[in-house]
């Protein structure tokens, strides 16, 4: 029978805030040989790229942060397995657990009902925790979207003009001169277009890539916290036999289908994005056409004046 020195501790998030740190900094690394484009791409719309990478800081920053909250609780918890536990900070995800040992409750004060309300909790508050994160990455594509039709806007307005400005009978030459010139803004509309649907969708892999390990810290400190439990009411409640554990696998699926159907929203968003870049594109291409036709029959128009 389990004895509460013989609890299994529960491990520190460690390991996934080096994950994180290290896939930082190889996109840090591919970042800064790719510099001289991305600040070229940049200077496109540096208001909504600086929205984007201000929305990627501070989603990076939470997430790094949903896994430095994991430390005190961990701490909390392998303090109650020690004969003489050192002081330490008061838990915040497990505040009804610790309310309920500093009333005096005990070990046998965690029934199986008790535990599982505390389980609940623990993994209603693990959850909420993420929302942000969550709303962020959305919030990434649709900058990213929202940069693609802005410049495609652009682009259209700025043809419509430069074919307007294109009056029949003037000098051949000077229709040229003016081509030229207004072929620039429709160009700065497609760099507009491209590069905020870049910077969006870049920025939401890395911050997805982060809430990823984030979930796999919280979701493994959960299932330790369980198996914790599990060992506690079998200290406290005699040879009477602990169910706790009967939900672990059940618990453990239900964490492995909600990121599984996280990953694919994302996934799925990500495709359609990809199809209207691809649609876009089909059309801008179907623009160049038309002018290029314009061109030519201008140009025939010329050699035949000449």
């Amino acid at each position: 029978m389990a004895t509460l020195d013989e609890a299994r501790l529960l491990t520190s998030p460690k390991i996934f805030l080096v994950g994180m740190a290290a896939f930082l900094a190889i996109v840090g690394f591919v970042a800064l040989i790719l510099s001289s484009p991305i600040a070229i791409a940049f200077q496109a719309n540096p208001g909504l790229n600086s929205l984007i990478f201000g929305v990627l800081g501070i989603g990076s920053v939470f997430a790094f942060r949903q896994v430095f909250r994991l430390f005190r609780e961990i701490d909390w918890v392998n303090s109650l397995t020690s004969a003489n536990p050192a002081q330490v900070a008061t838990p915040l995800l497990l505040a009804p657990m610790a309310t309920l040992l500093n009333a005096g409750a005990g070990a046998r004060g965690l029934s199986t009902l008790t535990t599982r309300s505390i389980l609940d909790s623990v993994g209603t508050r693990l959850d909420e925790g993420r929302e942000l994160n969550r709303y962020l990455i959305g919030l990434l594509v649709f900058l990213g979207l929202l940069g693609t039709f802005w410049g495609l806007l652009q682009t259209v307005h700025s043809i419509s003009g430069v074919i307007d400005g294109m009056k029949t009978g003037a000098n051949t030459a000077t229709m040229f001169d003016d081509l030229k010139t207004g072929l620039s803004a429709p160009i700065a509309g497609m760099s507009v277009s491209f590069t905020s649907s870049l910077f969006g969708l870049a920025g939401s892999l890395i911050l997805g890539f982060l809430d990823l390990q984030a979930g796999q810290a919280q979701n493994r400190f959960y299932t330790e916290l369980e198996d914790f439990l599990a060992g506690y009411m079998d200290t406290g409640a005699g040879a009477q036999e602990s169910p706790i554990a009967a939900p672990d696998a059940k618990r453990n699926a239900l964490a492995i289908s909600q990121l599984a159907d996280g990953l694919q929203s994302l996934i799925s968003q990500m495709r359609d994005e990809q199809a209207q870049i691809r649609e876009w594109v089909e059309r801008q291409a179907a623009v160049q056409e038309d002018m290029r036709r314009l061109l030519r029959r201008l140009s025939d128009q010329r050699e035949k004046q000449l």
